[in-house]
């Protein structure tokens, strides 16, 4: 048998460097448990310290006052509102007691969280599970471009303890789940929705009504916004007198592909930070409001929509609503959801509001991916196009970027169109007036149609109104979409193209 430089066998060898390479590794493991054991004991001899040093504070905060509740520098810093009738130094003292989670440090949670800072109250909850982009930094106020790629929650809280060092600020670096949100939300004293999808609003709103929380609920889109503020009384299920919940205004969710978000319908910085700063508003009044005695308090607000629209005058119109629906699945007698079907899973959010995703409406070959056609049809400059471009995005995204020779039809002026599929010997003329006139006039042509948008959703559903419309010639004429739209031309083809 043949032998090694130290006399083992090529055999022996390998199986000694193996028994030395897994002792190795099982003393690796023994090691890192040891060190994570020694940081679990100094994290939570931190966390002891850090109790110490707060109950410290608080006693010495309390000496300073005296026969003052607040700190000379408290009265300095918000003075302005407290002379204010409404507040007073006793809503001053709801406030600084009052703990408040918002949910989501977005365009809607930044101003409410700063203007929530700036009045004073006491602990301020953040909970939200994305990090910092470049395209929040229009809306999204507390954010800044060094904060890029850091977590919403800590670039929120960073700003916020610059504004005021007073409050107790709490990060929550996750998406809120059905399993983990009665546990959070039981900490707190009033719930923000800033949240931009149905499914998690209806799971914000149950868990506020069987937490027994009252819950400020707001959105935004383009130029409009809406503000509710629920739950408020809030009350046990079955009682009539409690304040309505969301699913008591919206018992249904919209359909799944109606729901647009901001990066599809876009948002002016100013309506969002509107609509937060209004969150904010609605959250001190339910704090400070003096304690509802029958015969010497006014009556709470009637439950209300607020539906703000940036391009309209009045600014703000507001709607009265009903109050708690006799079948709510939440807050009637009726009810059933409960905080153990949140928790277990069984009430299925999701699959109450339907899937986001969008099926796909056309065949593989009624599509090309955007590298196929860029070298198809990729022809010298001044070369006339053998084929034709549609682009179904609207007018203002189109003006931000388009490809060479590409016609824009908006997509709404598709689908205001009444006009249904020509029976046979129909005239060119009465073809919709959205359809090209070298379309609609050249009703022989066979030179292709390719549609385009910036997803590669809407392209789909033009697809096949061109086809209902017969401009295919039953099939002689390709008509298809380029598959994932610009956003895949910028992937495959194209790295500088914009995004937006």
């Amino acid at each position: 048998m043949p032998r090694g430089t130290f006399g083992f066998s090529r055999a022996s060898f390998s199986v000694f460097a193996r028994v030395n390479v897994m002792g190795s590794l099982e003393e690796t493991c023994v090691s890192l448990r040891a060190q994570i054991s020694a940081t679990e004991e100094q994290l939570a001899g931190l966390k002891r310290d850090l109790a110490l040093a707060e109950a410290q504070t608080e006693r010495e905060n309390q000496e300073t006052r005296g026969r003052w509740p607040l700190l000379p520098e408290e009265y300095k810093r918000y003075g302005r509102q407290m002379i204010v009738s409404q507040v007073g130094l006793q809503g001053q003292l709801k406030l600084r007691s009052a703990k408040v989670l918002l949910v989501g440090a977005g365009g809607l949670g930044c101003p409410a969280a700063q203007y929530l800072a700036g009045a004073g109250v006491g602990t301020i909850g953040l909970i939200d599970g994305d990090t910092v982009e470049v395209s929040n930094l229009h809306r999204q106020v507390l954010h800044r471009t060094a904060n890029v790629g850091k977590y919403k929650v800590d670039s929120a809280i960073e700003s916020l303890r610059d504004l005021n060092p007073h409050p107790k600020y709490v990060a929550h670096r996750t998406h809120l789940t059905p399993e983990e949100s009665p546990a959070i939300f039981k900490d707190y004293d009033i719930i923000l929705d800033c949240t931009d999808n149905p499914a998690t609003r209806y799971l914000i709103s149950d868990t506020a009504v069987l937490c027994g929380k009252p819950l400020v609920s707001a959105s935004a889109l383009r130029t409009e916004g809406q503000l509710m503020v629920l739950n408020n009384p809030p009350r046990a299920p079955s009682d009539k007198t409690g304040g309505p919940c969301y699913r008591c205004v919206f018992p249904k969710p919209p359909p799944a592909d109606s729901v647009v978000s901001c990066a599809d319908g876009g948002i002016i910085g100013p309506v969002v930070g509107t609509m937060g700063v209004l969150q904010a508003l609605e959250a001190i009044k339910v704090i400070t409001a003096p304690e509802v005695v029958e015969g010497t308090a006014r009556p709470r607000d009637p439950p209300s929509l607020h539906i703000f629209s940036a391009y309209s005058s009045p600014l703000v119109r507001t709607i009265r609503l009903r109050s708690r629906r006799a079948n709510c699945a939440v807050c009637s007698a009726e009810a059933t959801v409960s905080l153990d079907t949140i928790k277990s899973g069984s009430t299925d959010y999701v699959f109450f509001c339907g899937s986001a995703s969008l099926p796909s409406l056309l065949s593989p070959e009624e599509r090309i991916s955007a590298r196929e056609y860029n070298q198809k049809y990729s022809v010298p400059s001044g070369s006339p196009p053998s084929h034709t471009v549609i682009d179904v995005r609207d007018e203002a995204q189109f003006g931000i970027c388009s490809l060479k020779n590409s016609i824009n039809i908006p997509i709404s002026s598709v689908l205001a169109s009444n006009y249904a599929k020509p029976a046979h010997g129909q005239e060119a003329n009465q073809i919709p007036p959205w359809v090209p006139p070298e379309l609609a006039n050249n009703t022989d042509s066979t030179s292709p149609i390719y549609v385009v948008c910036r997803l590669g959703n809407d392209s789909q559903i033009v697809v096949k109104k061109m086809k209902e419309l017969g401009l295919d010639q039953h099939g002689k004429r390709f008509i298809g979409d380029i598959s994932g739209g610009l956003r895949s031309w910028k992937e495959q083809v194209d790295p500088e193209w914009p995004e937006y």
